[in-house]
């Protein structure tokens, strides 16, 4: 049964990889769950830029971190952290749209 990453992760957060990029992390309490998201092949460049409507270039890379049983994306922000219009300074805003990310049971 699938099942929403927001429903199987301990936390999903974001937040500045410099003035350039944003970075979300999602992270797990237990193997099972972590070797099931990593597997499933929902987080790739690809679906990343597909997610947040970007194009592939702007999708700095999608990390799976065994030892910490986490995920780590970086993406290049639209204008850097602070500028004029920036919608999120810090970049703690920016993890929401993993949270409906169906993954495969």
């Amino acid at each position: 049964m699938s099942a929403r990453l927001v429903d199987l992760a301990s936390a999903i957060r974001s937040k500045n990889a410099g003035i350039h990029r944003v970075t979300c992390d999602v992270m797990f309490d237990d193997w099972e769950t972590y070797r099931r998201v990593r597997d499933a092949g929902v987080l790739t460049p690809e679906s990343v830029a597909r997610l947040y409507g970007v194009e592939l270039e702007q999708v700095v890379a999608v990390v799976a971190h065994d030892p910490g049983r986490g995920i780590k994306i970086t993406l290049q922000r639209a204008r850097p952290s602070g500028d004029p219009g920036d919608p999120d300074i810090l970049g703690c805003q920016q993890h929401a749209p993993l949270y409906d990310v169906e993954v495969p049971g």
